[in-house]
């Protein structure tokens, strides 16, 4: 399995495709295997790359692994582009994965070519989508007291629905209970935005972002992430705001996204 080191940490990764560089970041709890189509579709229209967070599924799990903050992402994926000779890329993320994806076109914007926010998970922008993270991090924290192992499972269960949960095959379901360790050092870091502290984004650093933006956001998704995704396209200078079919775990390589991806190449 292919593997690089970024800042001491080894990371799984793969890639494929030629052209512009597409980096894919995926949520919490999740992985790069939940990725595989759509880096097919994307090595069509760039060089696909998708690979695990640190402490995810196959990549490293860092030592001692107590916590996980935020910009220790950040920091992974832009060194990971540069690892891997890659960028300015086009960058998409979902869930947890856009927060990290928005940060990244925050702190190191040479190395964004556009963003695409698959309703990242910056719930602390909105106030009535805080007050449901805060309440869904009080669940969780809850459940981990009883029964660590199966918190992944639990935040699922509980943000998308039991059907949703149901409907993984064995080996998507194996993954995330795999995951739980590295949600719960998320949950003690502040590597998910499920807290009551102040917000991390203000209107004028949201403005700042220059690049192009596409926000996608699901028809059926949770009204929290649809007011985020609202919040957004409001405030980010170049957002373009699509609705697709579907709940929150939206397709990255939606037709909508490919489209986007392959204008920002132009």
């Amino acid at each position: 399995m292919p593997r690089v080191s970024v800042n001491g940490v080894d990371l799984y990764f793969e890639e494929q495709g030629e052209g512009v560089p597409v980096l894919g970041i995926h949520g919490t709890p999740s992985s790069a295997l939940m990725w595989a189509d759509a880096a097919r579709e994307l090595a069509k229209h760039g060089r696909s790359i998708i690979y695990d967070r640190r402490g995810f599924f196959r990549s490293a799990l860092p030592t001692p692994f107590t916590s996980l903050d935020l910009m220790q992402h950040v920091d992974d994926a832009a060194g990971l582009l540069a690892a891997l000779h890659a960028g300015p890329a086009v960058v998409i993320g979902r869930s947890t994965g856009g927060q990290i994806a928005l940060e990244l076109a925050r702190h190191v914007p040479d190395k964004v070519k556009g963003l695409v926010l698959l309703e990242p998970a910056l719930f602390r922008i909105d106030p009535k989508a805080n007050a449901w993270a805060i309440n869904l991090r009080r669940r969780l924290l809850a459940h981990a007291a009883q029964d660590p192992s199966t918190v992944a499972e639990a935040l699922l269960r509980d943000a998308l629905g039991d059907d949703v949960w149901e409907s993984f095959p064995d080996d998507i379901k194996s993954m995330f209970v795999e995951t739980s360790p590295a949600l719960l050092a998320e949950m003690r870091g502040n590597g998910l935005d499920l807290s009551a502290e102040p917000a991390t984004w203000t209107d004028a650093e949201l403005a700042a972002v220059s690049c192009p933006a596409l926000i996608v956001s699901g028809e059926d998704s949770l009204e929290a992430c649809r007011l985020v995704n609202g919040r957004l396209a409001e405030t980010l200078p170049h957002a373009e705001p699509v609705l697709v079919p579907g709940g929150h775990l939206i397709d990255p390589a939606h037709a909508a996204v490919l489209s986007f991806v392959d204008r920002i190449s132009a």
